[in-house]
């Protein structure tokens, strides 16, 4: 069975935010977007009675599609407290980080067909062990792929980003940014754009890291000296490729029409436009893993946990993005 037929695993985040509420209403809204049958790794006491959804448990993850209709399935793995909505504990970010680890086991083997990872809390996941950045670090070790290889990408409907270095300092940033992550970064993306998207010849657009993109080196070096010369190296190995562009001028609605995907050199260079454009339904996806992986493009909100109106529009274009990226590697894997 290939892996577009076998059932994706949502992990189930912190158990005290608002995964569970959305993971539930995503269920709910599964004829509304053709959803691909999923399930919930966690603990079922979260979910059994608590989001007026039927569930049901699952000993294996093949018993998932035939139950999908009918209830949520929870494949049960941690027989811990009922998460107390709002209070994160730290049997929560225990079960939390079981839930991960198993999950990507189960698309490792094959058992699943995707994974999408609902928000943790990082502070917490700390206090039990976890030391990693975050999920994608963890994800990608547990697939065998090394930090530096695997790639975060943003993407919502209009949009989809990479930042080329991600969380350090912005005064850290220009030592970082050098030719081979440029080229590294953007090979990936290429690649990752046929593989998940099926955009045979992507059309790529590198923003500077200074203002006006250094205006010929009067604003700063780093485009004239490292970002131009990775450019000119992309370009003549056959890439779609244009920059260093202004920042400031790369995101409205016709720019945006002139490329698939666009790099930035730091953080929240690619990270505002993109919030800004798609808030409620961004994705966060790991480029250059065996597997796929996405997840909602925001945190736990434990603040709103337990009031019923936790938006699932990023969990559902999470889902979506999994199954799009399934189905295209079905294809451009061969």
């Amino acid at each position: 069975m290939s892996r577009a037929n076998r059932p994706f695993a949502i992990s189930c985040g912190d158990p005290a935010g608002v995964g569970p509420e959305i993971i539930c209403k995503s269920w709910l809204e599964r004829n509304n977007f053709a959803a691909p049958p999923f399930f919930v790794v966690g603990n079922f006491a979260d979910f059994d009675g608590r989001y007026n959804i039927p569930v049901t448990k699952i000993s294996e993850p093949a018993e998932a599609r035939e139950a999908f209709d009918k209830a949520l399935p929870v494949l049960h793995i941690h027989d811990g407290e009922i998460a107390t909505l709002g209070e994160p504990s730290l049997d929560g970010a225990q079960c939390a980080l079981y839930a991960l680890e198993i999950a990507c086991g189960l698309a490792r083997s094959g058992d699943a067909g995707a994974v999408v990872t609902a928000p943790v809390s990082k502070s917490q996941l700390y206090k039990v062990g976890f030391r990693y950045p975050g999920q994608t670090e963890f994800v990608s070790e547990r697939c065998g792929i090394a930090r530096e290889n695997a790639v975060m990408m943003l993407a919502g409907p209009s949009l989809r980003v990479i930042p080329m270095t991600t969380h350090i300092p912005l005064d850290s940033v220009s030592g970082q940014l050098t030719q081979a992550l440029i080229v590294a970064r953007t090979k990936s993306a290429a690649k990752a754009m046929t593989r998940n998207f099926g955009i045979e010849n992507p059309r790529i657009a590198i923003a500077g890291i200074n203002p006006h993109a250094g205006e010929n080196g009067n604003l700063g070096e780093e485009e004239k000296l490292i970002m131009q010369p990775a450019i000119d190296q992309l370009r003549e190995q056959g890439l779609d490729i244009t920059g260093p562009l202004p920042a400031d001028t790369m995101f409205h609605e016709e720019a945006r029409s002139k490329y698939d995907i666009a790099l930035c050199p730091y953080h929240d260079q690619a990270l505002i436009p993109l919030k800004t454009l798609h808030f409620f339904d961004g994705v966060n996806m790991t480029l250059g893993l065996p597997i796929v992986r996405t997840s909602p493009d925001h945190g736990t909100a434990f603040d709103i946990a337990g009031q019923n109106i936790a938006d699932p529009r990023s969990m559902i274009a999470a889902i979506e993005m999994a199954a799009t990226a399934v189905s295209n590697r079905e294809i451009y894997d061969l």
